[in-house]
């Protein structure tokens, strides 16, 4: 069984009020569990970054550590930056190491493969 994570943060104004949203689906799409919370200030990278780690956080507590470890999980971001922070193909050379470190003790602790969806067009 493989479970689909959308996982989106984003910044009004950068640095700025923000939030995430995390959409758990089966892989037929039907949705599983939705989550949607206000973090506060931040700049659009850390939005992003938030929300991928309380959806892998709360992929822990849905379906338990053990099961999170052998379990199909696929993440699924909009950000390129962190799409490719989670497949580690670019060194961290931002401030947002506290927040890498965070995601590398989760996807540790869970079976998970990223994906980076299609770009948004431009409006």
């Amino acid at each position: 069984m493989r479970t689909i994570i959308y996982a989106d943060g984003g910044s009004r104004g950068n640095p700025g009020p923000s939030a995430i949203g995390v959409i758990f689906t089966n892989e037929k799409g039907k949705v599983v569990k939705e989550y949607a919370q206000k973090i506060g200030r931040a700049t659009n990278n850390e939005a992003e970054y938030e929300a991928v780690i309380f959806a892998l956080q709360k992929a822990k507590l849905l379906f338990g550590k053990k099961k999170a470890k052998t379990m199909e999980l696929e993440v699924r971001v909009d950000s390129e930056f962190v799409a490719k922070q989670l497949t580690v193909n670019c060194r961290q050379t931002t401030s947002l190491l506290s927040e890498q470190v965070l995601i590398d003790e989760c996807r540790g602790q869970i079976n998970h493969k990223s994906r980076h969806s299609p770009p948004r067009k431009k409006r």
